[in-house]
Formats: C-alpha cells, structure tokens, sequence
C-alpha cells in the first residue's frame, strides 16, 4: 500500500490532525503505546519486544519532531529495555511515560524518575497469591509483578475469557481494600493506583512541551483513556490523530474512535514510515 493510502484519515478530526502535524512538525508529538502497538502482544509478557522495524522508523522521524512519547503501563525501564530505545542516535527527545505516567525515562539522560511504592500495591503483594489460591483461580492464572501495579493475567488458562469474567468482581473488591483500582485489558486485570491513567499522563506532556498537534497509537482498553484526552483537546483547540493498532481482541469501542488503523505493530511501523517519508517530502 502506497504511504498516501496509509497516511488517509477516515474522520475530519483526523484529517485536520494529520494536517496539522504535517504544517508544523517541530510541535508535534508522536504517542505510542508499546504492547499490542510497537510490541505484538505474546503469551508471556517478558518475551516482549518491539517490532524490528519500529526503532528505525522513530530515528527517521523522531528528529523532525518535538518529541516522541511511549505510553505504557510497563515500568519504565522494561519498556525502554524491550523496546531497544536507550542510546539510539536520533532518539534523543524520546520519553518513556510507565506505570501509566508515574514514572518517566528521558532519553537525553537515561535516567528514570519514580516514586516510591504505593503502599497498597506492597500489602497486595503479600496477599494476591494466597487470595487466588483461596478463591481457586489459581490454575493458570499468573501474576505480573510491575511494581507500581500488579497485574493477574488469564491468557493462560483453559478458557481465558471465562476466567477473566469470574475474577473481575473479586479483584475489584480486593483492589478497594487496598486503596487501588482495576484497569481491564485483553486477558488481564491490572490493580493499580488510583489517579493516573494514560489521558492523564498524555494531556500533562503535551502541555509540558507546549505541543501544537498529536498523533497517539494504542491498541487496547488501558488507551481508551488517551483516545478520550485527544478528543478532548480537539474540542480545545489541539489537533489530534488516533491511531488503533488492530488485532482478533481488539475492543471494538477503540476502533469506532480511531481515525487511522493499521495491522498491529507492523501496520503501525508502515504508519510511521509513511509519516516520516511524507514530512521527507515536505509541503505539497
């Protein structure tokens, strides 16, 4: 498929977005979630990498950019070690937004700043193994230890979705005991703190870097939030493009509100190719 075919918006909001960014690319930014967006999504998530042609298509476009952003829940430094991001020249105003914002990697000095643990997450910790033991959702079900969160994933077990179904309730009420909430993705609960989500944490960096348009790319329930902070900030003036990264488990409610998709991770890298070659070509 041709770069203009990839780069052809199916709303006037993204229209104009893509616009927008394409006039003025010095305030724009690029947002990316990583799993099921720069990442195909795998049985288990420490086998996670992103897509090979990923990083070479943000080096094409990161230098003509303000800035790009990976959003992710991930800790930080385990999307930026997957990713492959740290030490890659022309990736040096590439930031990594993890545990949904409350942790930030700049690229420009490798470091990652963090706050302490939440103290609900710790006493979670201690208490989620025997909890599932207690409940019998043991049998295939397997726990993710994020730091900032903690996540019980079903992809695992004999029937995921039903699984997935019968602990939503139970780990909702454990979550409140603890102070925490829990965010629903593709065969995992995640329990986390309250506050922080990815809108949140996309709306706050854009007004940090003053940006004058954005282009975000998710793929899953956890962007629902950011989709809904780039509709919000077009009702306000700022133009925006949503990408979804479409796949079998895909929620339907995230396609319906994408201007752009494309075929998971390797249709994302086409994206961001064909974004790159079109600002290589410069105004029409």
């Amino acid at each position: 498929m041709a770069s203009a075919d990839i780069l052809t918006p199916s709303t006037p909001e993204g229209k104009e977005g893509l616009a927008a960014l394409l006039a003025r690319p010095e305030r724009a930014v690029v947002a990316l979630d990583f799993d099921g967006t720069l990442a195909d999504i795998v049985p288990d998530p420490e086998q996670a990498r992103a897509h090979p042609g990923a990083v070479p298509a943000l080096v094409r476009l990161a230098p003509r950019l303000a800035a790009v952003a990976v959003v992710t829940g991930r800790p930080a430094g385990v999307a930026v070690r997957y990713g492959g991001f740290a030490g890659v020249p022309g990736l040096e105003n590439l930031v990594v937004l993890g545990h949904y914002g409350a942790e930030r990697w700049d690229a420009h000095t490798g470091t990652v700043h963090t706050p302490g643990d939440h103290p609900g997450v710790t006493a979670l910790r201690a208490e989620l193994p025997g909890f599932l033991d207690g409940i019998g959702s043991w049998r295939g079900t397997w726990i993710e230890d994020k730091g900032r969160a903690i996540a019980v994933h079903t992809r695992r077990t004999e029937d995921p979705d039903a699984a997935f179904e019968a602990l939503r309730a139970p780990l909702a009420e454990l979550a409140e005991r603890h102070g925490l909430m829990v965010e629903p993705g593709r065969f995992v609960l995640e329990l986390r703190p309250p506050g922080m989500d990815k809108g949140v944490a996309l709306a706050a960096y854009l007004h940090e870097v003053d940006a004058a348009s954005v282009l975000y790319a998710g793929d899953d329930l956890g962007d629902l939030a950011a989709f809904a902070a780039v509709h919000s900030l077009r009702e306000e003036g700022l133009p925006g493009v949503l990408l979804c990264s479409t796949a079998t488990e895909t929620p339907p409610q995230l396609q319906s509100q994408s201007d752009l998709t494309a075929p998971g991770p390797g249709g994302v890298v086409s994206v961001l190719a064909a974004l790159a070659d079109a600002l290589d070509k410069g105004p029409a």
